[in-house]
């Protein structure tokens, strides 16, 4: 299944495409990744990515669902300590994320649908499953249903509008860890 160029020979091609996508995502935009350009870089014919990829948005799903579960792996190791701490640090997880991956992560957010996050297999490679978890944790028992969703929707509110206005250029701070570091506070969830 190679090429003569020494190109892709076995293994897991449907892998193989999704991180050659992800690498390229590092370099430019989502609009301009090229089936063909993957198919090269790879070493394999394009019809071979249709096997596994009927069309370019079948494939920046699959490089949006990936990043999702990166995002998610991010935060949980960040959050490690737990608390109110441990949610802070996810909190700047997220956002050194996006400044990180900035391709990436406007895919994530440009490219699912709603009812992926909810849905998904493993809901431990999931933000919106730790953002839920944590705040749910953090909240106790005394709170409602309606005051866990709005910490929920107060926190990511906080960390995705910070994010897009730096990765818009809305903000240009000197000193972005002090920036993140201010703006982030676990304070502002009125969790008691």
């Amino acid at each position: 299944m190679g090429s003569s160029k020494g190109g892709y020979h076995h293994g897991d091609l449907r892998v193989a495409l999704i991180e050659t996508g992800l690498r390229r995502l590092e370099q430019g935009s989502a609009e301009s990744l090229s089936l063909r350009e993957i198919a090269r870089d790879i070493g394999v014919s394009a019809t071979a990515i249709y096997r596994h990829f009927p069309d370019k948005d079948s494939l920046l799903a699959a490089l949006a669902a990936e990043g999702l579960a990166k995002l998610a792996r991010e935060q949980k190791l960040a959050g490690v300590a737990g608390g109110r701490q441990g949610f802070a640090e996810m909190g700047r997880a997220y956002v050194r994320f996006a400044m990180n991956n900035p391709a990436l992560f406007r895919l994530i957010y440009s490219s699912l649908p709603p009812a992926a996050d909810p849905n998904c297999a493993n809901p431990e490679d999931s933000p919106g499953w730790l953002l839920r978890q944590t705040v749910t944790d953090l909240a106790g028992p005394n709170a409602t249903p309606g005051q866990r969703h709005a910490a929920i929707l107060r926190a990511w509110s906080v960390v995705h509008g910070l994010a897009m206005l730096i990765l818009s250029g809305q903000i240009a701070p000197k000193d972005v860890d002090q920036l993140i570091n201010e703006v982030i506070s676990v304070d502002s969830l009125n969790l008691g």
